[in-house]
């Protein structure tokens, strides 16, 4: 049976009352319009909808904040940068130009919800027949475009408010960043497709990690939403189902967090002090608070965080927080740096990219500068010459999720060229049978798209419209210059894969660890690696192969004297006798911390943390 709006069935009456609660936001919408260009407008044969967090939630009132220069206007130009690949290929959509209607969301699922019905307006009729010019004539209304596809949104919760809407006009959607599990509902979100796997999938690995450490205790927290609760909500049942895992709290931060939020979920998790490992689903703004919280509360080194891709390998959730983060474990989508975005952002002006009516508010922000009297900057009286460029004025880096736009804005683009093939055969450009066709149509047409994405990987979906599970695992770790940085420690992709890092006073040594593989280390001024036979190079030590590696995987936080560990060797006792709490000195140590999880009466870390994995 056919099923509309909010995963009701076909109601006369239901339907009825959700067109005039549409109809009067559009004309609210439209209303608005005529003061604020809150849109970028690309004219093509198709055009696309796309929803980006430009900028950040407004508060007092305001619904938007400060530009957001990475997860906005990265974001959006990747958008535009693959519109502008697609309309130069002349085998993908030949005599089809592809156009676009950009919108910011504010960061805002409200305000996201109200921009959106934007895409809606051509496919609703407006009565004018009692509307009169002051001469008389009736009016002339400029038709809207229509929307054949959105892109988007970011957020989950936008996602969720959005995908409401778009499915009761059959437009459909491709998020490149929601991970929300309720997003798979196939009977409430039919119109709703990722090119990024769900949490279900990070949960998973998140579960394959704890358990890979022996870890049997741990907390979680969750940003209030969608995303966190769901994701968190994915793991407690995951690890219930796998078993041996407790969970000895869950805490929630709610929207629009104070400084005493923080604080107070600090504090409640320092209430079981043996459950140090915390699992975090959060934004990146939530992560930062509760990183500052800790520092505040004077618990540096004491928690060991595992983090969603919500941090990822950010660089804002842990700027001048470093020694908070180190040691965190991440999880983050696969994902490449495309080359040739990097080539198109740098080159990027404010003559050559008139287009992006956010791009000027981005260059203030980006070069610290005003560019005009009218600028909303006060913050800085320098003045913007025009002449600064990206990348060599100003730091720059490709933001995450750049792959998985420009991946979702193909798969559209995929889509349409085989809806275009089959349903106009002997037509070079859009025929009217394309034209009349429904949006399920399309629908049908992405769920079924197959090809190698922008970083060569497969771009495919399931019958829930979700990308596979593939991810990559970091840690964040101390360098020899002393200065933290994330780094690869393994992968998701199924299985779990962890590749560990041994950190010593003058190398760094990587290790594969696999149920098929066993390697030794030997440490002296050159590295001899033992294979079969690690207890030779054990024995003059008096220790075990597994004393020798440290499990870099949860903390790289070694404290380490040249004299005291020679020729670059690691200092990895197992604390297998470990001292009593009265013997211990006050400040906490990397060593400290990992004797107490030791401890028999812990249950978080019954075997160690430090034994060597040994993985399929």
């Amino acid at each position: 049976m056919a099923r509309y709006g909010f995963g009701l069935k076909q109601n006369p009456r239901f339907l009825w009352i959700v067109f005039c609660l549409v109809r009067a936001l559009l004309d609210f919408a439209l209303s608005q319009e005529v003061y604020a260009p809150h849109s970028i407008r690309i004219e093509g044969h198709l055009t696309l909808g796309g929803l980006f967090p430009v900028h950040t939630r407004g508060t007092d009132g305001v619904p938007c904040g400060d530009i957001k220069k990475e997860n906005g206007i990265h974001r959006l130009e990747a958008m535009l940068y693959a519109l502008d690949q697609i309309n130069l290929d002349d085998q993908l959509l030949p005599n089809i130009t592809l156009g676009a209607r950009v919108l910011d969301t504010c960061s805002r699922d409200t305000y996201a919800l109200e921009q959106s019905l934007t895409f809606v307006q051509a496919l609703i009729q407006k009565d004018t027949s009692d509307v009169r010019c002051t001469n008389g004539e009736p009016p002339l209304f400029v038709k809207p475009e229509k929307v054949v596809g959105v892109i988007g949104a970011s957020a989950s919760s936008v996602s969720i408010m959005v995908a409401n809407i778009l499915r009761l006009f059959q437009i459909p959607q491709i998020s490149y960043a929601s991970t929300a599990p309720e997003l798979s509902d196939d009977r409430r979100y039919d119109f709703f497709s990722r090119v990024v796997p769900p949490d279900s999938f990070q949960a998973q690995a998140m579960v394959d990690i704890i358990r890979a450490l022996d870890w049997t205790y741990v907390s979680t927290v969750a940003s209030e939403g969608s995303y966190g609760e769901k994701g968190v909500e994915a793991f407690q049942q995951i690890s219930k189902e796998a078993g041996g895992i407790c969970i000895a709290q869950s805490l929630k931060i709610t929207h629009n967090p104070k400084l005493e939020d923080y604080d107070e979920a600090i504090q409640q998790l320092l209430e079981t002090p043996h459950s140090r490992g915390v699992i975090i689903f959060a934004s990146e703004e939530d992560v930062r608070g509760l990183l500052n919280a800790t520092k505040r509360a004077n618990q540096v080194g004491h928690f060991l965080w595992i983090g969603s891709d919500s941090w990822g390998a950010k660089s804002s959730p842990v700027h001048q927080l470093e020694d908070v983060a180190v040691g965190a474990v991440t999880i983050l989508p696969k994902r490449s740096s495309i080359k040739g975005f990097d080539e198109y952002f740098t080159s990027l002006t404010l003559e050559n990219n008139r287009r992006n009516v956010w791009f000027a508010e981005f260059w203030e922000e980006n070069f610290d500068c005003r560019l005009l009297s009218s600028s909303k900057r006060e913050d800085t009286s320098r003045k913007c010459t025009g002449q600064e460029r990206i990348g060599i004025d100003s730091k720059y880096e490709q933001e995450g999720k750049v792959q998985f736009v420009i991946d979702a804005v193909y798969a559209m683009a995929h889509a349409l060229h085989n809806m275009q093939r089959d349903l106009c055969p002997e037509h070079s450009g859009i025929c009217p049978v394309m034209e009349a066709a429904e949006g399920k149509t399309l629908l049908k047409y992405i769920r079924n798209a197959s090809f190698n994405g922008s970083a060569g990987t497969s771009v495919m979906f399931n019958k829930n419209g979700d990308a596979p599970g593939r991810y990559d695992l970091f840690q964040f770790q101390m360098t020899n210059s002393s200065v933290p940085e994330y780094r690869p420690i393994g992968q998701w992709v199924e299985t779990l894969q962890l590749r560990l890092y041994i950190q010593t006073t003058t190398l760094t040594i990587s290790m594969n660890l696999s149920a098929s593989v066993a390697l030794g280390m030997l440490y002296m001024p050159k590295v001899y690696v033992i294979i079969f036979h690690p207890e030779l190079n054990v024995q003059k030590r008096k220790r075990s192969f597994k004393a020798m590696v440290t499990a870099a995987t949860m903390s790289s936080r070694i404290s380490v004297k040249p004299s005291e560990r020679p020729n670059g060797e690691a200092k990895t006792e197992l604390c297998e006798n470990p001292p009593t709490a009265a013997h211990r000195p006050h400040e906490s140590s990397y060593e400290e911390n990992i004797c107490e999880l030791q401890q028999p009466q812990d249950l978080m870390a019954s075997q160690g943390m430090l034994r060597v994995l040994t993985l399929g």
